[in-house]
Formats: structure tokens, sequence, C-alpha cells
């Protein structure tokens, strides 16, 4: 992480006289050691760090007047959700001012005619739901942490879910944001239409870690709640049959609702928290959900019945009313915490990957964990290929921590190998910060910093996420064009 600024740290009594002159409200900064502990770590608890001081503001304005002052005293700034991000992305810095959305926690306006919802960031993906749910409406994307996790954190870092190979990750069940410049100018973006003229910031922003600016507002789009939907659970002998049904499901052209995966490890810790019903003498277990109008999710549940049966499935079970399919789930919603019960520690990656390659991606984590003397367990969005293995290890035991982080970074750069990326939703932040390269060229980062220094100059909103190493505008202006024509000489030029 960036060494901390000594200027900033000396100035931190004006500063936080400074963020009461702007939240005047009890409580609104915070400052004490130990109500400072609480915002040490956001869910990837291996990395800690106090922050200098904690402002909660309540309303746009002061966002922006507190944004204007950092940028005007040079004061860095780490924007905070929930904290129940997985990558680092909210760990706070010693000189940093720590911004916490979530005072911004009001349904603002339903919008029947529109399907659409204006939220504050701070409303947990959950509420979303809940506030719509009476007229039989909901919103899509349901991260397992759902219950918790603010929509303003579902922007920065592109959340998913188990319903995402259907119905879309963040950002394309967002209409719109408002959001704060460091400069302290209040943008909109996007909104209720379609689809909004000239460039897509509304994409830029979302997935962009707190590194552009602070959203205050969020515009998203709510569906019909389907007319059926129904689960089967499937068991087999292998993770290799498992992936391969998998892949035989989405070549017969069936998408379903939500296409899951478990390992044996995962299902027996699940199972013995939950008691969903699981298996417990198969190697792998899907998850399938098929929702729709009754007699299309009848005849899909006979397709993908067959298709399994072909691909060697030793179970099969199909969820019988609502409630049993919400049992089924249950169990898929606490896999995480059901590891965290066998394990001291563990650590969930990310990475995500082709389809077609998800049996070798498998073998190749058993293998890994063997070499890395730790236990995996997998736990995965299978219908589009993201991938969360846990890997579980003993903080308290010398070196364990330090063979988790190769055991996670091996297992991304086999990610990357076969085609795949270092995150499918849980963001770079810090925890993937330094594989970057793996992924990109320097060609490519240094684009991708340009962007960041036209929203950020001074790099002042959550420095030290993302880029590994962060270049000066100066070092930035020479890179050339010269280097994309050598690149792609086959675009023609004018």
């Amino acid at each position: 992480m960036p060494e901390p600024n000594q200027n900033t740290l000396a100035r931190r009594k004006d500063i936080i006289a400074a963020m009461r002159d702007i939240v005047p409200a009890t409580g609104g900064v915070i400052v004490d050691e130990d109500q400072l502990r609480p915002y040490e770590c956001d869910g990837l608890m291996a990395y800690r760090q106090l922050p200098m001081i904690v402002v909660l503001p309540e309303n746009t304005g002061q966002v922006a007047a507190i944004l204007k002052y950092c940028h005007e005293n040079k004061v860095r700034i780490v924007p905070r959700g929930a904290g129940t991000g997985l990558s680092g992305g909210a760990l706070p810095m010693a000189d940093a001012i720590t911004i916490s959305m979530m005072k911004f926690n009001r349904v603002l306006e339903i919008d029947w005619d529109n399907r659409a919802a204006v939220v504050q960031p701070g409303v947990t993906n959950l509420g979303i739901t809940r506030a719509v749910e009476h007229k039989g409406f909901y919103y899509a994307p349901d991260p397992s942490s759902q219950i918790a996790c603010s929509i303003g954190g579902n922007i920065a870092e592109n959340s998913g879910g188990v319903h995402c190979l259907k119905y879309g990750l963040t950002t394309n069940n967002v209409l719109g944001v408002e959001m704060v410049t460091i400069e302290g100018e209040i943008l909109r973006v996007g909104g209720k239409g379609l689809d909004q003229a000239g460039y897509d910031l509304l994409g830029l922003i979302t997935g962009s870690e707190g590194l552009l600016g602070i959203v205050t507002e969020v515009t998203v789009r709510i569906l019909r709640k389907p007319e059926t939907a129904r689960a089967l659970l499937l068991g087999f002998n292998s993770s290799e049959e498992g992936g391969k049904c998998v892949a035989a499901i989405i070549a017969a052209g069936i998408i379903p609702g939500g296409l899951e995966m478990m390992d044996a490890p995962a299902i027996k810790a699940t199972e013995d928290f939950v008691h969903a019903g699981y298996p417990l003498d198969v190697e792998a277990l899907l998850l399938v959900e098929l929702d729709g109008p009754q007699v299309e999710v009848d005849y899909l549940i006979d397709r993908v019945g067959k298709i399994a049966t072909d691909c060697g499935a030793i179970y099969s079970r199909i969820s019988e009313n609502e409630e049993e399919r919400l049992l089924f789930w249950s169990g898929r919603k606490n896999a995480f915490p059901a590891i965290g019960r066998i394990s001291p520690d563990y650590m969930c990656m990310d990475g995500t990957i082709p389809r077609g390659r998800l049996a070798e991606v498998l073998t190749g984590m058993q293998e890994l964990s063997k070499r890395h003397g730790l236990g995996v367990a997998n736990v995965f969005h299978a219908g589009d290929g993201n991938l969360h293995p846990l890997i579980m290890f003993d903080a308290n035991k010398a070196g364990d921590l330090e063979k988790a982080e190769a055991f996670g970074a091996d297992i991304l750069k086999l990610c990357v190998e076969v085609g795949g990326v270092l995150s499918g939703e849980h963001g770079i932040g810090v925890e993937k910060r330094d594989l970057m390269g793996e992924m990109f060229t320097q060609d490519d980062m240094m684009h991708q910093e340009r962007i960041k220094m036209a929203f950020d100059e001074d790099q002042l909103l959550n420095p030290g996420k993302v880029f590994p190493t962060l270049h000066g505008c100066g070092e930035l202006k020479t890179l050339h064009a010269k280097a994309v024509a050598d690149k792609f000489p086959d675009i023609p030029r004018f």
C-alpha cells in the first residue's frame, strides 16, 4: 500500500474539525480507536488497517463538500459500503478518510410504469426486492451476501449472484446513477430510459471499485417475478461429469435461472450446517433452477433431467413446492459460512473461465491443493464459469496465510491461462492487484490508468487498489498511439 502521507497525519486535528463542520450530526465523524476498529477491513479479513477517521455523511451535499475539501487539501479517501466485499476494496489507509455510505439507506421512488426503482446506495440488495415484492416484482442480481451487501457496493464491484446467468450482473440491471467527483461536482449518468446518448459512462462507473467517484443515488431495473420456478438437485460421481452436464445444458439452448455447482467438501459442510437435503454420497452436485410459464418449466425440467442422465447423473431430485425450492437454495446461499464452521479461516477466490475448461481447471485445483498443502472447497456459478474456490487455512499457524495467498494466486493464474479472467464479481481490490500483469500488458494497464487520471488526477480516491504501480500523468503522456498500431497492424488508420 502507498506510504502514509506524514503531512496529512500532522493535520489530523484540522481535518477532523473540518469534517465535523460538514457533518455535524452526532456520530457523523468517528475518531476513537475502539469505534474505528469495525472499519479496519472488509470481508477480506486477512488484511487490516485502522482508518485515520471515518465520516458518515447523510446527504449528497455533504458528500460533495467532503470530496471538495479532500481535493483542495490533498487528503486521500476510501469509499465504503456495507463492508462485505471480498477483495479488500474497502481496506482503509492510515492517512485517509473512510467515507461510509450506510446512512444513505432509503428507497426514494418506485416507478411501476417504467419498472424502475430509485434508491440510495446504502440500501441492501435484498432490501430492493422487499420494497417491490408486494406487487410481484424483484431485483434480479442476488449475491450470497444479499441480505447485508449494499447496492452501492454492488455497483463498485459489478456483483452478480446465482441468477446472473439468465438475468445479468449489476451492470445489466442498473439504469442510472448520481455520482460525486473528487472535485465535489455532482453528476447524473443514465436514467430510466432504455439507453442513453453519448459515451457509456454508466458501464465505466459500474465495477470501478471506488476509483472514479462516489455514487449517491442509483436507479435500477425491477423485473416481474416469474410465474413458476422449480429447482433440481443433480448428483454426479465426479466434478468432471458435473462440468460436462453444465456444458450440455447450455449447448442444448437452455438458459436456467440459476446453474450452480458444489464439490464434495462443500456439499458435506453445507448439509451439516443447513440440512437442505443434499446427498452426501456424490462428488459433485448441480443446482439447476428453471423459471417461466408453468408449461415451459415442466418441459425444461424433463429435458434437463434427460441431459443429466446422459451425462452420468446418479442422483436427481426436483423441488415439489416453493418451500422446498428455497430450502435447496438456502444451502447454496450459506455455503461460505458453512465452510467457516469447519476451518478457522478461508480465502474466497473469484476467477472466471470458459465453461468448456471447467473439468480441466477443477482437476488443476486439486493438484494445486496437494502442492500447497491446504484444503479447498468449490462452490461456484457453473453456468457462467465464475469459480469461488474456498481455500481453507489457519491464520494463527505460521506460514499458513502466505501459503493460502500463493495457492490463490496459482488458481487465478490457471484461470487466465485457460482463457479466463481474474475476477467475475468480487473485484480486484488489493487481493488480485499484483496479478493484473498476468492478464494485461503494460500498455493495457497504462490506458486504464489514463481513465483513472481523467477522473482523479491526484490519485486521492481509493489509492493502492487495482493498479500494481500507478504512474504519474507525465509518464502516461508518453504512451503513444504507435504502440497500439504496432500491436494491431491490420486496423485501418486515417
